[in-house]
């Protein structure tokens, strides 16, 4: 169904005003009015509409700061001519006779306005220039007005007889003239080099109406017998209605940017035309008197044609040196602020964007986007793999932004975006299509990946500071991640607060051990399907001495990135193995046969770890076959230092235990490059065994891979009989879960353990 548009009363009055003037001047060609005065009312109410349609445009909040200057600027101008146009009305009608003279004080009106219209121009960033491009472009403006005046005067003005009009005078057209080619002349140097989000299509509308209103003296012999009829009359309104339809446009196009063009060589034609134009009419004068004069003028004429030809050829050679000059200058540019790897925007320029925003006051949205996994992938697939990985997301972040949008590379995995002018909600939903997009399977290094990405996201405030900015969106980032990753989350200044207390909990762990405030605690591991004592995983506690038992699920993650985690796996190796020995001396043959200890990535990363290994065990008097060493799919993932690391304990003679399998970037490889001896199916899985479920299905597949690789499955995590039974079914001759124990200290292992000689005597 078709819906009309609601009439817009400012642009119909614009359009009603616009056409009594000028339809009044028109008539007037062959009328002659009863009152002149009429027109230079509609003038004026136009030349206010225009203010207000300017100040309009400047008010409108989704505008960059300097464009709304602008406008501001120009608003400014047009109120400017508001009294111009009732001083011009004045001049006119005001006096005894009707007259087109311009009195002093009016010309000064029109000197400000046209200085702040240039104001409005030459401030623009674009075209901020050197001391030498405002001289040059002083003397071209200069040269322009000289030749205009002249040709127009000889060829138009000088040709009237204005002595049968005593009320018309020369100098109302040549005014009108002379300030509208040197706002022309401004309006196509700015167009020229470019405008920065100044619409190019308003500064054209700018331009027209310009253009318009200096052709509107050629109309002056029209009108010198009619001294009602003033050039100002055509050359306002005509000015006028093109501001008001570039503010107009301004504010529909506020999101398309105005691309800068080429930077100018410095050269200009402007001289030569002018010195063509003027020889010209020289020639037209002299030649047809011929004589000496003719002879003389034909002389110079040649020879500056000869001197500018040569200076030209000159001038090109300069802009040939100084196009290699630019392009190696924007070459290192590109350098400085682009990432070598990726193309986008580096950490440098990204900063300096941030800054010079928030000098705008302009609100926007950051978002710091990191890889989940990204070392996993480099350490298993290579950096290569990992480089165009990098390539691939920051393209498909390039492509889906839009064009006033920011994206860098802060360094590594991280990037980071910058989002004028949204919302909440139009965050929400960019980044929604966004993270769609950028976690589709992509093929890097010959390797199809599906990448996930955790995202920060928060909101700029008028004190804030780039870094203060960062800060915020990498602790909603981090926060992201641990919810799970794959997503994004708007900073909460909760976060700040939770991030004091883990900076508190941080450094109270590194007191932990000395205030021996740390523990284990040992999670039997039982045979299917009478549940023995096979073996104990040790896992460790912290009683802090304020906050009572601290979850591992809190301070294992903060050991982890903070790296005391070393630390913490060092004791707990230490007290393991102690604890190991104390039972095969307390026990005998009726003690644990495995001890399983956790190690992390980081462990793993530490130069002599296995000899390190060694020496407890040597110094403990220890069986290394009582020792199991349980490590992550992400802490070994890959065909590096870990797995060698591996495969050194392995030959020392302690059993290997992959744990949490099929929770990471699970790769059936690793069951073939790391020597694995105990499978551990993640919880997840075990959950939905006793359904008709796909978890169901990993079960029972993995049970046939483990006894194909001649591995041992333990199944964690199990807590009824039913999962237990239904396990066991399957093949499994190994779990640990709620169902048969908790996590129980050494002396309720060793209860344990006298319960069950008991049960079996």
């Amino acid at each position: 169904m078709h819906v009309l548009r609601r009439l817009d009363p400012p642009l119909v009055l614009a359009f009603v005003l616009f056409t009594f003037v000028t339809g009044w001047f028109v008539t007037g060609l062959w009328h002659v009015w009863d009152h002149p005065m009429l027109p230079w009312l509609g003038v004026t109410a136009l030349s206010a509409l225009t203010t207000y349609e300017c100040w309009r445009t400047a008010r409108y909040a989704r505008l960059d700061t300097d464009i709304r200057t602008f406008w501001r600027r120009l608003g400014i101008a047009c109120a400017i001519l508001v009294p111009g146009s009732l001083s011009t009305m004045y001049d006119s009608v005001g006096g005894p006779v009707l007259t087109q003279e311009i009195s002093v004080p009016t010309q000064i009106v029109f000197g400000l306005a046209l200085a702040m219209i240039l104001t409005a121009l030459l401030r623009l960033p674009t075209w901020r220039r050197t001391r030498g491009d405002w001289l040059r472009f002083g003397l071209d403006t200069g040269i322009i007005l000289i030749t205009a005046g002249v040709l127009v005067w000889h060829y138009s003005l000088s040709r009237i007889d204005f002595s049968a009009s005593p009320n018309s005078t020369p100098l109302s057209g040549l005014v009108i003239i002379m300030v509208s080619f040197a706002s022309l002349v401004t309006f196509v140097k700015v167009a020229f080099a470019g405008a920065g989000r100044l619409d190019r299509g308003s500064l054209y509308l700018l331009a027209i109406g310009v253009a318009l209103a200096a052709a509107t003296g050629s109309i002056v012999p029209l009108t010198a017998d009619r001294p009602y009829l003033a050039p100002g009359l055509i050359a306002f309104p005509v000015s006028e209605i093109a501001a008001i339809l570039a503010a107009r446009r301004q504010r529909r196009r506020w999101d398309a940017p105005t691309p800068a063009r080429p930077a100018s060589r410095r050269f200009s034609l402007v001289p030569y035309i002018s010195v063509v134009l003027l020889y010209a009419a020289v020639l037209h004068v002299e030649i047809p008197q011929s004589g000496e004069e003719a002879r003389m003028a034909i002389a110079a004429t040649a020879v500056t044609v000869l001197v500018a030809l040569r200076q030209l050829t000159t001038l090109r050679d300069n802009a040939r040196l100084l196009d290699a000059v630019d392009a190696s200058l924007q070459q290192l540019d590109h350098q400085v602020t682009h990432d070598a790897l990726t193309g986008i925007g580096s950490r440098s320029a990204y900063t300096g964007e941030l800054s010079a925003r928030l000098a705008g006051g302009e609100p926007f949205v950051v978002a710091l986007l990191d890889l989940d996994d990204f070392k996993v992938i480099n350490d298993r697939h290579g950096h290569a793999t990992g480089d165009a990985l990098l390539q691939a997301i920051s393209g498909r972040l390039r492509d889906r932004l839009r064009a006033e949008d920011t994206v860098a590379r802060l360094g590594g995995d991280e990037f980071t975006l910058l989002l004028p002018g949204m919302t909440g909600a139009d965050t929400d939903l960019l980044l929604h299509e966004l993270l769609a997009a950028v976690q589709a399977p992509v093929l890097a290094g010959g390797l199809e990946m599906a990448p996930r990405i955790s995202v920060g996201v928060t909101a700029s405030r008028p004190d804030d500071s780039a870094g203060e900015l960062l800060r915020r969106a990498d602790v909603a980032m981090y926060a992201a991640k641990t919810a799970g990753g794959g997503r994004w989350t708007w900073f909460d200044p909760i976060m700040d607060r939770l991030a004091d207390d883990d900076a508190r909990l941080t450094a109270d762990l590194r007191q932990a051990i000395i205030r021996d405030e740390l523990f284990l605690v040992y999670q039997p591991i039982v045979e299917l399907p009478h549940g023995r004592l096979a073996g104990v995983e040790a896992l460790v506690r912290w009683r802090h001495p304020e906050h009572g038992l601290v979850s591992p699920a809190v301070f294992i993650p903060l050991a982890e990135r903070n790296g005391q985690i070393v630390e913490v796996g060092r004791w707990v190796l230490e007290q393991a193995v102690a604890q190991t020995a104390r039972w095969e001396r307390d026990l005998g043959p009726n003690a644990p046969a495995k001890v399983s200890v956790n190690v992390s990535a980081r462990q793993l990363g530490q130069p002599g770890f296995p000899a390190e290994v060694a020496a407890l065990l040597s110094a403990a008097g220890v069986d290394p076959a009582r020792l199991t060493v349980e490590v992550t799919e992400t802490a070994v993932l890959g065909t590096g230092v870990a797995l060698e690391v591996l495969r050194a304990l392995a030959a020392q003679g302690l059993s290997i235990a992959l744990d949490d399998f099929g929770t990471g970037q699970s790769s059936l490889s690793l069951l073939v490059d790391c020597p694995v001896d105990w499978l551990k199916v993640d919880k997840s899985f075990v959950d939905g065994v006793t359904s008709d479920s796909p978890q169901a299905v990993i079960v029972d597949s993995l049970i046939g891979i483990t006894e194909g690789l001649r591995m041992q499955a333990v199944a964690e995590g199990v807590e009824t009989a039913e999962q237990a039974e239904r396990l066991y079914r399957a093949g499994y001759r190994f779990a640990q879960g709620f169902h048969f124990a908790r996590p129980l200290a050494e002396t309720d292992i060793e209860l344990l353990i006298a319960a069950q000689q008991v049960q079996l005597t």
